[in-house]
């Protein structure tokens, strides 16, 4: 079995969440997938949304249900009702996925962008927030940590700034849930958006969202489908719900489902103290490698390490390292492309190990990036 240093991309999933998925298809294929959703419709309808409000700390009924981050995230803020001149504030961090969508709404509303600068070492500007903030501001967007190098934002320090504000407060927490602590209430934030795949450990194909009661009061959706509303006569409809799930559409992999359940109830149960020293001991065996340069902006970080190297590119690294039984990926600057362009990364070797990765494992990768970068 390899050494999974890419939990960045997609976590390896426990047994609980395997077993939870193949037992759910089974079911499906001997009685029906109507069956057996019936028979699991406490934790698919109920369950599953209790579970992730206790790992995100927020409100059951904020709790939405998607089928990847990025569609968590365009599926609120595209239907927000934005008017022009006002300001968006995104980070030198945004992921790119996140940037198409404000250039588009930049194009049907006449919004202006606006980047929030840096202080020397990386960190955001905060002082500059506090004193450009104004009721012009109509959104602020901030990744907790962002997929490209490993700086942890301060979301709650922003949410201090930002709470005597009209903006709406949105944080990708895709790269935070299941390696950070991760509060919707301590970060005073309107929607967090995350993904099932990556360190919470779950299937891919499953995203969420925490979408905050003030949110919703202001977005006027096109379509609800039929799990929360009904055609009440010829030409009218009622929608039976105030909560988040208004965002949701009816048809869903409930296989996949059961496994986020499962994911996060495994989170939840967790006793580590998480995967912050073995960042740290990876981190140290990049930094004495002749030739290697860390893309490692900020003063503090979570357990993603991103390096360049001066004569061997990243694909190779990756490769030789796959080949000797270590998984790392290729970090994208155009996913991460304000700041990632501005640093001179078009790709980096990215390696982000998680709790249940050992000392013995990065004892292993540094014997084989020094055989690797000889």
């Amino acid at each position: 079995m390899p050494i999974h240093f890419n939990n960045a991309g997609a976590g390896l999933m426990p047994e609980t969440v395997t077993q939870a998925m193949t037992g759910y298809l089974a079911e499906e294929a001997r009685g029906g997938a109507y069956e057996a959703e019936q028979r699991h419709a406490d934790t698919l309808e109920h369950g599953v949304y209790e579970t992730l409000a206790r790992a995100l700390d927020a409100p059951a009924d904020d709790i939405a249900l998607f089928d990847s981050a990025t569609r968590a995230w365009s599926s609120v803020v595209s239907h927000l009702p934005f008017t022009s001149g006002d300001r968006i504030w995104v980070t030198p961090y945004e992921y790119a996925g996140n940037l198409i969508l404000w250039t588009e709404l930049r194009r049907r509303f006449g919004l202006t962008i606006e980047v929030v600068p840096l202080v020397a070492d990386g960190d955001l500007d905060l002082e500059w927030m506090s004193a450009h903030i104004g009721d012009d501001v109509a959104f602020v967007a901030v990744p907790h940590v962002p997929s490209g190098c490993g700086i942890v934002t301060p979301v709650e320090e922003i949410g201090k700034i930002l709470a005597p504000w009209r903006c709406f407060y949105g944080i990708d927490a895709c790269q935070s849930v299941g390696q950070l602590p991760v509060s919707v209430a301590s970060i005073g934030c309107d929607l967090l958006t995350g993904a099932g795949r990556k360190f919470l450990r779950g299937p891919r194909g499953t995203g969420f969202a925490a979408i905050g009661p003030r949110l919703r009061a202001r977005v006027s959706l096109p379509f609800h489908d039929l799990h929360i509303a009904d055609m009440v006569a010829d030409d009218d409809y009622e929608v039976n719900t105030s909560s988040a799930r208004r965002f949701e559409y009816a048809e869903r992999g409930s296989a996949g489902v059961m496994g986020l359940d499962a994911a996060v109830r495994h989170h939840l149960a967790r006793t580590d103290s998480g995967p912050g020293p073995l960042r740290d001991a990876v981190r140290a065996v990049i930094e004495e490698l002749p030739g290697t340069r860390l893309v490692d902006p900020g003063s503090r970080h979570a357990a993603i390490v991103t390096f360049t190297h001066d004569r061997v590119s990243p694909e190779r690294i990756r490769a030789e390292l796959r080949a000797r039984g270590v998984n790392v990926w290729i970090a994208q600057g155009s996913h991460t492309p304000l700041y990632m362009r501005t640093a001179g990364v078009e790709f980096a070797v990215r390696v982000s190990p998680h709790y249940y990765n050992s000392m013995a494992d990065v004892e292993t990768f540094a014997d084989a990036l020094r055989d690797v970068l000889r």
